[in-house]
């Protein structure tokens, strides 16, 4: 009996252990959302009247799973998720992860997320819209030029007061098919934060670097003074043309480029009363032509035969070549400027918004919100999570994401195999098409045009059912292309026929003999064995 409640206790005890790995209930995740459950009571949709799009608890195609859909073409889409506190950046790190497919491609829309601030800065969820203010966003983003991982953190300068979106710069592109795609952003508490794509590190970049942010976090030190002008009598021409410079009394401005070549003959047999073109004589004015609706009707012109057959018609010129004596527009020749004193630029004041920082103000996070604008539907929004462990995001990622994945890649992977093999086909198939139609037009095959043309258009229309009878055909001319040539020589010169050999004629030697007979009489040529 003892043994038995041991047995219970340890079960129950794997069951919890268990139980915590698969909900991730530990103090390292902020928020996750699944989308199991529909998402009424727990996501507020925008009541904004600018967001008309309706938000859908649907399944990701070919999954049991679901997820937050976007369910109309060419609207804006508005929805929240509160936090049950608000998140302090500041501390340790940050693990920012969702996912998201588009199902249905992705020509121009965005399928990024807000983080919002708390509502003390000037927000409602029912009002939320896309002036709502945020700390961080980030996610996919494509139409036109655009198409970027966006991570955008709006930092408040201390000295002026105003927030100002810094843009990762370079930032990753987005995968450009219909699968599942995690998409994760790493912020460190030594400034670092790392964009992952598919649990791939994709960018890594300093919060406080100018060279990864635009505009950098922190301000130059001095900037242009914007009251400096510049003087009047400034010079910015490096180089003047040469004021004692003459132009040359044998320079002609007035000779032109080009000149006759007086050297060329007209070539013989020119035809000088020939026109280029003439009436085309196989033309027949259409019977339904009406003379006085559509006037008087001319024949269409075709280019003369008779020009194709000589040197050419019509009057003969002489053809232009370059003129040795062209000099074009005389212009002074150019010397260093004396007074020449650079490019100016305004001098260099400190810059009254400078300030130092050891590390981002972050603003803290206090709600999700997915603010859009697509002429996409079926975007499918999946596992959200905002943790303080990299290993968890990878937890999610492994079980949550990467069976999904998988699946749609085999499926993807067998469509285009199955669609590469038709192409393959098809391409065969034209081959073969092409080539018959060609080989049909041999003289020596004029004969069995009509039957070959036939046998091609039917195999056009059922090419599975026919390509093997096409085969055959390209056998059989092959077979008479060699018979032709090869036979061909043996004809060069009149030879006494020979006698049948037994395996390639049914007829008797006696047979043989009495055609041998009948032949005109010559001398016998020798048989020669090879």
């Amino acid at each position: 009996m003892r043994e038995q409640q041991l047995s219970s206790v340890l079960l129950l005890l794997l069951a919890f252990v268990s139980f915590q790995k698969l909900c991730y209930c530990d103090d390292q995740t902020v928020l996750y959302e699944s989308f199991d459950e529909a998402f009424d009571g727990r996501w507020i949709v925008s009541k904004n009247g600018e967001y008309e799009g309706v938000w859908k608890h649907a399944k990701s195609e070919g999954h049991e799973d679901y997820g937050l859909l976007v369910s109309e073409k060419a609207r804006k889409y508005g929805i929240v998720k509160e936090l049950d506190e608000p998140l302090n950046l500041k501390e340790g790190t940050v693990v920012l992860q969702y996912e998201v497919r588009f199902q249905e491609g992705l020509e121009c829309g965005g399928a990024y997320l807000k983080y919002l601030r708390p509502q003390e800065a000037g927000w409602t969820p029912q009002g939320f819209d896309s002036e709502s203010p945020y700390s961080i966003m980030f996610g996919p983003d494509k139409c036109g030029a655009t198409n970027k991982v966006h991570f955008i953190l709006k930092h408040k300068n201390p000295k002026s007061g105003e927030y100002v979106e810094h843009h990762l710069k370079f930032s990753p592109s987005v995968p450009y098919d219909k699968l599942s795609h995690v998409y994760t952003a790493i912020l460190k508490p030594d400034n670092e934060v790392r964009i992952l794509v598919d649990g791939e590190e994709k960018k890594k970049a300093n919060l406080l670097s100018g060279e990864d942010f635009e505009p950098a976090l922190i301000p130059a030190k001095t900037i242009p003074d914007p009251e400096d002008k510049k003087p009047e009598d400034w010079d910015e021409r490096a180089k003047i043309p040469d004021p004692n410079a003459v132009k040359p009394e044998d320079w002609d401005e007035d000779a032109p480029m080009e000149i006759e070549d007086e050297e060329a003959e007209k070539p013989e047999g020119w035809l000088d009363d020939e026109p280029e073109e003439v009436d085309d004589p196989e033309a027949t004015k259409p019977e339904d032509w009406d003379d006085e609706e559509d006037g008087m009707w001319e024949a269409p012109k075709i280019d003369n035969p008779k020009c194709e057959a000589g040197p050419g018609c019509g009057e003969w010129k002489r053809p232009m070549k370059k003129n040795p004596a062209y000099k074009g527009k005389w212009s002074s020749p150019l010397i260093d400027n004396p007074a020449y004193k650079g490019i100016w630029k305004p001098r260099d004041i400190p810059n009254p918004d400078y300030f130092e920082l050891d590390r981002p103000d972050y603003e803290p996070i206090a709600a999700i919100g997915i603010e859009i604008w697509t002429m996409q539907d079926g975007i499918l929004f999946d596992n959200i999570l905002i943790a303080k462990d990299e290993k968890v995001a990878e937890t999610y990622r492994q079980t949550t994401w990467k069976p999904k994945f998988d699946v749609e890649k085999e499926k993807q992977k067998a469509e285009e195999e199955a669609a590469g093999s038709a192409d393959g086909l098809k391409s065969y198939q034209k081959f073969v098409f092409d080539l018959l139609n060609k080989v049909a037009d041999l003289s020596f095959l004029s004969a069995y045009k009509s039957k070959i043309t036939e046998l091609i258009e039917q195999a056009e229309q059922k090419p599975n059912l026919t390509i093997g009878v096409l085969v055959s055909i390209v056998v059989v001319i092959f077979s008479l292309f060699v018979k032709l040539i090869f036979g061909g020589k043996k004809a060069a010169a009149p030879v006494e026929k020979k006698k049948p050999e037994v395996a390639e004629s049914s007829k008797s030697e006696d047979e043989a003999e009495k055609k041998e007979e009948t032949a005109a009489p010559r001398k016998r040529q020798p048989r020669r064995d090879n």
